[in-house]
């Protein structure tokens, strides 16, 4: 699973959203505020947990590190196929590596400023731009077509049975044809006023895509035609304020056999019946990085820095690890017997999977992490943090 980072809720004053890496903030038809700059700001940032020493913590092996260049504001992923890892920066640069190696294959320059990326399978890669053009290339770094949409992308396309889906900050979803980008359907809903402005993609399964909305809305198209198949209310939004009214579906909604889980900022998090969109349980929970399950548990990092796992079946408790308190976390990974998850300060911390216990921790370039950990084929995984730097872990 590859996911996108969103971000937490400054204090009120500052009307902003931060985060371990992205471009995520409270925006509206009116204005928008830039939340990459405030720490910088004269607003004081809040306290974040300080890092608790750790007993005996697990051996992880660093793989390979290699440079892709600074993301800048953007929000960019890398992605991982059968044949390799691409990854992208911000100033249009797109470079494949060998997956066992880190070794650099190729590295080109898209020629346009890039803020969503990189989607990817064995024949083509997307991404897109900030003035809202797809970019696709071939697998050996040719140039293929590039595609107009209504705004800026700022998530990463999906590639999926001849059909790249891509999704626009003003809240449409295109279906373009793979061959030459011509479009073939796209879907719109209105937007509230004021939105989570955050890097929210879709994910592609069984000929579905399924994608979260402002408002609190989960919606599963069909791939083809883009024709709606259902509609479901993952939270509701409440409060007397715009602000307290804000709760958008964060991330990728995460598919299994027989349901679709998100998680909402300012709202709730759950599970949802693939066939028809009915809630199969859902509870109080506010996010802004995603969330992520194995078979057991579904795992999701809240918007104060507490890390949870929950029972897979009926959404209880099962544990919570608060002691890495406004560290601004990325969505959980699971790794088997540890999950882990990474910080705005561009350390990866590995929790125990059964009880949320710190086990283990090593750090980056000291950098946000700009989006989250993704898995790789050998059960490892890749961080990519703001500067640039991308890096596979392993704790076997």
């Amino acid at each position: 699973m590859k996911q996108a980072r969103a971000f937490v809720l400054a204090p009120i004053a500052a009307l902003a959203l931060a985060g371990c890496g992205g471009g995520a903030m409270v925006s509206s038809a009116i204005d928008t505020i830039n939340p990459m700059n405030w720490f910088g700001s004269s607003t004081p940032a809040p306290q974040m947990a300080q890092l608790p020493e750790l007993t005996n913590p697990i051996a992880v092996k660093t793989l390979w590190q290699s440079s892709i260049g600074d993301s800048q504001q953007a929000v960019l992923s890398p992605a991982v196929t059968s044949d390799g890892i691409y990854a992208a920066a911000g100033d249009g640069t797109i470079t494949r590596l060998d997956a066992s190696s880190g070794k650099q294959i190729w590295r080109i320059n898209a020629g346009e400023r890039l803020t969503g990326g990189v989607g990817a399978d064995r024949k083509l890669l997307v991404v897109g731009s900030g003035k809202g053009e797809v970019l696709a290339f071939g697998t050996d770094g040719a140039a293929l077509w590039k595609a107009q949409i209504s705004s800026e992308v700022l998530a990463a396309p999906q590639v999926a049975d001849d059909v790249v889906v891509v999704r626009s900050d003003d809240g449409r979803i295109f279906g373009l044809d793979a061959k030459d980008g011509k479009r073939k359907w796209y879907y719109q809903r209105a937007t509230p006023a004021l939105t989570v402005r955050s890097p929210a993609g879709i994910s592609i399964a069984r000929n579905v895509v399924y994608a979260g909305f402002a408002g609190g809305k989960l919606v599963a198209i069909n791939l083809d035609n883009g024709a709606v198949r259902w509609e479901a209310t993952v939270a509701l939004p409440r409060g007397a304020t715009e602000l307290e009214r804000v709760t958008d579906v964060i991330g990728l909604p995460v598919v299994t056999q027989r349901e679709v889980c998100v998680v909402a900022y300012q709202g709730r998090i759950g599970c949802f019946d693939i066939a028809n969109g009915q809630a199969v349980w859902g509870r109080e929970m506010s996010s802004t990085s995603g969330l992520s399950l194995d078979a057991r548990y579904v795992f999701a990092s809240d918007d104060k820095g507490a890390v949870h796992a929950l029972d897979r079946i009926g959404g209880t408790s099962v544990w919570k690890q608060d002691k890495l308190r406004l560290r601004n976390l990325s969505a959980p990974l699971p790794l088997g017997r540890e999950i882990v998850v990474a910080d705005i300060q561009g350390y990866v911390h590995f929790l125990a999977r059964e009880s949320g216990a710190f086990v283990g921790r090593i750090a980056t370039d000291g950098s946000p992490v700009s989006t989250n950990p993704v898995l790789l084929p050998d059960g490892g995984f890749l961080i990519q943090t703001r500067k640039g730097g991308l890096y596979a872990f392993s704790t076997h």
